[in-house]
């Protein structure tokens, strides 16, 4: 039985000659540190710009290619990042975090570059799944900063890159619109590909490659089997509603979906070194998955309704609404505010008392927020109040499940794990999203919105809060039960044994 070697385990290393960094980097904060983080929020950054400011030109884009699929194109990103992530994930514990952040901004930027010069809408969606390599971005940057700094440093800088970017939500309109008007819709794609250059060339110029590797072989059968598997019950989940479930192309995307995961488990049980060993996947582990994904769908979903909620007129008489004109904009502002203050908040708590006591407080916190607003969707200081806990909750979740499942791994693995989170999180808000999205369209009446959209009934709204109140509160039993069991501490995570331990190489960073 070979134990995996840790960063972050105290006492004597072996010398790796001149030139090799042997451990992590940075043991406090220092204006390197400050700088780095910059640069990795930034690379986060990207990620938001390249799958949500297309959404901003989607009737134009839907004029110029002359189609009415909306919905592929709105998805088509997120579900290539879905099909990216385990490849990437992969390749970074083999051949170096950093080389592969650069790659995947430079693969966005590519992507950018084909949808501002696609002649149709086929080359667009390709230039889409390119461009969703930005996905992998959060991820990759997590396992990076885990492995450039020891463990107490590396949990706040996580906490601030996967929070950090949130607040382009809430400037990224006021500055994108102008810019719209004045270029067109192609003014997006190029800021995509500037951002993405820009980011790719800051990476390089000062963020140190992580000093720990694995070694072995791709599992590139594996890795594409789980991708288009994950990829392919996505776009079913995120399409089904609009291309009709029944169809004959989406059942057939689901059927071919379904297979694609059967394949991968069936292969990761055969072969030495699958993309994600099932079989060493811990208990631990697998606890924070599940708690990650049922919290994800549940503050997903809420985040989703708030902005539905915003948009009711009370004058309507539905018995929810908060809309009038700028209270919108503060409501879907608030939200992105918390999730910076509580990534924040938690990266620094795990670092003094372990990840999993914030994981467990952003729930609790979520449940808080969820219940109180069944009657904040009709009180305004009330639902501003939520909206902030309820963006609190994700940024802690979000960053004490990166922190608690890269304690848990071996540095060898922490890559892929980081990517198997971003998935996670992913398929729980697409799945409760959808969810609380069909609750509302069966409880539909005559709406009589200034578009002539639809509404639901105060019935369907409030069984939407539940619905997310209960996904919380599910969430919550596997958390206590990693608070009550945790055997790691700051500064010391546990290792587990395995038997197939990939061997470790130590590389020069710079």
């Amino acid at each position: 039985m070979n134990e995996h070697p840790t960063l972050d385990k105290p006492g004597p290393r072996p010398d790796p000659g001149p030139g090799i960094a042997a451990g992590p980097q940075e043991h406090r904060w220092s204006k390197r540190l400050v700088l780095w983080a910059a640069v990795l929020t930034l690379a986060n950054v990207l990620a938001d710009v390249a799958i949500g400011s297309p959404m901003m030109v989607l009737p134009q884009l839907l004029e110029h290619f002359h189609t009415d699929q909306a919905a592929w194109l709105n998805s088509s990103a997120m579900l290539a990042g879905a099909l990216w992530s385990p490849l990437l994930a992969k390749c970074s514990d083999l051949f170096g975090k950093r080389r592969l952040l650069i790659g995947t901004l430079l693969l966005a930027c590519t992507g950018a570059l084909v949808c501002l010069t696609a002649p149709n809408v086929w080359i667009f969606l390709l230039g889409r799944f390119v461009q969703g390599a930005a996905f992998a971005a959060v991820f990759l940057t997590v396992a990076l900063a885990r492995q450039i700094c020891t463990a107490r440093v590396a949990m706040a800088l996580v906490g601030l890159v996967t929070s950090g970017s949130s607040v382009v939500g809430i400037i990224e309109p006021f500055l994108m619109q102008p810019v719209i008007d004045a270029f067109g819709y192609r003014s997006v794609f190029i800021v995509a590909a500037l951002l993405a250059a820009a980011a790719a060339l800051c990476v390089r110029a000062f963020i140190p490659e992580s000093p720990i590797r694995s070694t072995g072989r791709i599992d590139l059968g594996g890795a594409l089997l789980l991708g288009g598997g994950l990829g392919a019950v996505l776009a079913y989940v995120s399409l089904g509603r609009e291309l009709g479930w029944l169809s004959g192309g989406m059942v057939t995307l689901l059927v071919a979906g379904a297979a694609a995961l059967a394949g991968w488990a069936y292969l990761g049980l055969r072969v030495d070194e699958p993309v994600i060993d099932i079989r060493a996947l811990t208990r631990p582990i697998l606890l924070t998955l599940l708690a990650l994904i049922l919290a994800a769908g549940s503050f997903r979903s809420m985040l989703q309704l708030t902005s539905i909620v915003a948009q009711v007129d009370p004058s309507l008489g539905l018995g929810y609404g908060l809309g009038d004109g700028g209270a919108v904009a503060v409501l879907l502002a608030t939200p992105n505010l918390g999730i910076v203050l509580g990534g924040t908040c938690a990266g620094w708590i795990a670092g003094r008392f372990g990840p999993a006591p914030p994981l467990l407080g952003g729930i609790a916190l979520g449940i808080v927020a969820t219940f109180a607003m069944l009657s904040g969707v009709s009180v305004l200081p009330l639902a501003l109040a939520c909206g902030a806990m309820t963006g609190m909750a994700a940024g802690a979740i979000g960053a004490s499940g990166y922190n608690l499942a890269t304690s848990i791994e071996p540095p060898t693995q922490q890559g892929t794990i980081a990517g198997v989170v971003s998935v996670v999180l992913a398929l729980g808000s697409v799945v409760f999203t959808f969810a609380g999205g069909e609750v509302l369209k069966a409880t539909r009446i005559p709406g009589t919105l200034a578009d002539g959209a639809p509404v639901s009934t105060a019935t369907g709204v409030y069984l939407y809060v539940t619905m997310a109140g209960v996904l919380f509160a599910l969430a919550a039993v596997p958390a206590i039960m990693l608070v009550r069991n945790r055997s790691a501490t700051p500064g010391e995570p546990a290792t587990p044994t395995v038997t197939t331990a990939p061997t470790v190489t130590t590389v020069t960073t710079g």
